[in-house]
């Protein structure tokens, strides 16, 4: 032990064990677990209610039972003589029937046919000529909670013998309410019957069904997590039709995609570490050219006294973006410095920067109003251009066959309020829908062999960096990409309402 250091008693953390860690995960219950409890759960909520009435209707239909009896017994004893009927016979009568006594009621008359243990109190009338429905579900649940050994009632029902009669007999209560003991006994293990077979038709129908696929989703998503640049990851789509197909359909789209954009994105990585891994020898290269060029500047000859200025912006302009180490994706753009720099001197530059001399045969048309200006970052606006119009350039290569007269780039400015558009149309082939659902996007708006669609890229992040837009306006021969810069920070949306109004 150090000098200066005091021991602790303190027990270090317990650490928990991963194989704790898997049995806890793997207790936990799972999706076809909590459908089979929910299942039995709902069947036994239902057969519950189903019970409620069962019960009630079957306690009506033992006193009814027992009401019949009474009335078969009645007319025996009725048609006798009286006295006729031994005491003995009488007896025998009333145990037939689970009864104490039977007697008939006309109006307040009441005749008492046979009696046997008559009791001195009566726990309870109960009359069957009006009953209730909630009544009768009172009545049974009382029957079964309170009724006691030795407790005796009185039931009152019609007579069909004669019109106005009624029969009423004295019977003990605890064979009613053994037989609804006996009938809730059954009907709770008919439920639990039904309710474990119907759980587990609903669990095998629901795991086939719904469980087993999401599982199989689950399972794909985790793989896909761990590794998600392998395509051969991506779900396989079952062919579904339901919600699971289109779920699966869903995550596949998305699993493509996100290994589409993941490929791209390492690419730009790759492609942002060659830039800074060239630019040192690019830089010094330029510079080298830089310097010849000072010497061309110093020759008398008139050629080169006009074309030397000329290159050595060029070099300047190539020495700053080398400078900057510009790699698209992988290092921002500068803010842009704006100024206020004329339209038309500048589109005449990005005319000398792509050799659109006269042995070219494409025309260069430009129609722009007269000392049209726009606030913006001169180089940036330049690269703008000279990326959109080389675009146009390509697709008339592209065609194959030239003919001055057929092929042209026509350059447009006009101010409109606060913002300057500028449009760059050709009379090309015009835009391709694959291009056109990708447009604006590194590596994927190209369709022309060896094309990187960094061009258009470029130039949208540049424009959006002044606070316009770069669009294609549909509807026109061949392309005609507009580009819309504001003087300040202004709504385009706000603009467009002011166009559509003037």
């Amino acid at each position: 032990m150090e000098p200066g250091t005091e021991p602790t008693n303190q027990p270090a953390a317990p650490e928990v064990p991963r194989q704790n860690i898997g049995v806890a995960r793997r207790l936990r219950i799972g999706l076809s677990g909590k459908l089979l409890f929910l299942t039995i759960l709902f069947v036994m909520v239902a057969e519950v209610l189903i019970y409620v009435p069962s019960i009630a209707n079957f306690r009506l239909n033992w006193l009814n039972d027992r009401l019949a009896a009474a009335h078969t017994a009645a007319l025996v004893l009725d048609a006798a003589p009286s006295g006729m009927v031994p005491e003995s016979l009488a007896r025998q009568i009333l145990k037939s029937i689970g009864a104490r006594a039977v007697a008939l009621k006309m109006g307040d008359q009441r005749r008492l046919l046979a009696a046997a243990d008559i009791p001195s109190k009566i726990e309870q009338d109960i009359d069957m000529r009006n009953v209730s429905w909630w009544r009768a579900i009172i009545d049974a649940f009382d029957t079964m909670r309170e009724s006691l050994p030795g407790d005796v009632i009185r039931l009152v029902g019609p007579a069909p013998m004669a019109k106005g009669q009624f029969i009423e007999i004295i019977l003990d209560e605890a064979p009613l309410r053994k037989a609804m003991l006996t009938f809730s006994v059954n009907i709770l293990l008919l439920s639990l019957v039904i309710s474990g077979v119907t759980a587990m038709l609903v669990f095998f129908a629901l795991h086939y069904l719904l469980v087993r696929p999401m599982g199989r989703v689950t399972a794909n998503m985790m793989a896909f997590r761990a590794d998600p640049e392998n395509r051969s990851l991506i779900i396989a789509e079952s062919g579904r039709r339901d919600e699971i197909g289109t779920a699966e359909e869903e995550l596949a789209a998305m699993q493509r995609e996100l290994a589409s954009m993941l490929h791209q994105k390492n690419r730009l990585a790759a492609l942002g570490l060659a830039v800074s891994k060239i630019n040192h020898d690019l830089r010094n290269l330029l510079a080298s050219a830089q310097l010849f060029s000072d010497q061309l500047s110093t020759l008398p000859d008139p050629k080169v006294q006009r074309f030397a200025p000329k290159l050595m912006r060029a070099l300047e302009r190539a020495i700053a973006f080398c400078q900057s180490t510009l790699s698209y994706g992988a290092a921002q753009e500068a803010p842009p410095e704006r100024k206020t720099i004329e339209v038309e001197p500048l589109i005449e530059e990005v005319h000398e920067a792509l050799g659109l001399g006269l042995d070219v045969p494409i025309r260069w048309i430009v129609s722009v109003e007269r000392g049209l200006t726009v606030e913006a970052d001169h180089d940036q606006l330049f690269r703008v251009l000279v990326n959109v119009a080389r675009n146009a350039m390509q697709a008339l290569e592209a065609r194959g066959a030239r003919d001055p007269a057929r092929d042209q780039i026509r350059i447009t400015g006009r101010r409109e309020g606060s913002v300057v558009v500028i449009e760059v149309s050709d009379t090309g082939p015009g835009v391709s829908e694959k291009a056109r659902a990708h447009m604006f996007q590194a590596f994927q708006a190209s369709t022309r062999p060896g094309g990187t669609g960094l061009g258009l890229a470029i130039a949208a992040e540049l424009v959006r960096a002044h606070g316009g837009e770069i669009r294609l306006v549909p509807g026109t021969i061949g392309a005609t990409f507009s580009i819309t810069i504001p003087d300040r920070a202004v709504d385009l949306n706000s603009h467009r309402g002011e166009r559509a109004s003037a």
